[in-house]
């Protein structure tokens, strides 16, 4: 899962990126509003972070914009208002609302709410075929089987089984499964792809990972 995160505050900011990287998600940080509007616009998030104060373009102004151009990338608030008067106007333009301080946890799960609303994930279990992952425990099985993966061969195999039956293009593989200033080319994919083909369809004769030449990869049960 990719994340914009917009927070001005170094401290704070240092601080959520390093644990939603722990947490294996892939995180851009702007740090104001008017660099936060500019990304969120040019590049594909799951989630945005959004401070309520920000320098340049406030949160709630910056949310505003993305949705007069039909941008509707899910966005929490985070703010140190807790009156009942200001949770109501960032709920209003934002999905989620979360005052400082708070858990981590609490924010890694509300993250993951917003994911599975904005994709009408009705289920935890995400499959194809007799391919099986749980995007909560991290448990990949086929044919009942138990398959270890690496943290990003996991989050690969998770966002082509997201995208089931559609073909996804290096490109598309890179925005979302590597951060904004990590170089990565077709090359990196394709092994990536290989390994996790090696351990998905090697001991199986219903091959589900497939690769369109000069266009991307799919995985599909037909």
């Amino acid at each position: 899962m990719k994340i914009l995160l917009i927070e001005d505050d170094e401290k704070i900011g240092e601080n959520i990126k390093e644990y939603l990287k722990k947490e294996n998600f892939r995180v851009d940080w702007a740090k104001d509003g008017e660099e936060g509007y500019y990304l969120a616009q040019n590049n594909k998030y799951d989630v945005l972070i959004v401070d309520w104060m920000l320098p340049k373009m406030s949160g709630i102004e910056l949310i505003k914009k993305l949705r007069e151009k039909d941008i509707l990338t899910p966005a929490l608030i985070l703010t140190a208002k807790s009156d009942l008067e200001d949770k109501l106007e960032g709920l209003s333009v934002a999905d989620d609302y979360l005052t400082k301080p708070f858990d981590f946890e609490e924010l890694v799960a509300r993250i993951k709410a917003l994911f599975r609303r904005s994709k009408n994930i009705k289920e935890n279990i995400l499959k194809v075929d007799d391919l099986e992952l749980n995007p909560d425990t991290k448990e990949v099985r086929r044919g009942g089987k138990n398959i270890e993966l690496t943290a990003k061969q996991f989050e690969l195999l998770k966002y082509l089984m997201i995208n089931k039956g559609k073909i996804v293009t290096p490109e598309m593989i890179a925005n979302n499964l590597w951060e904004m200033d990590e170089e990565i080319n077709s090359n990196v994919i394709n092994v990536y792809i290989s390994h996790l083909r090696k351990k998905i369809d090697k001991d199986h004769e219903k091959k589900l990972i497939k690769t369109f030449r000069g266009m991307g990869f799919k995985i599909s049960d037909e």
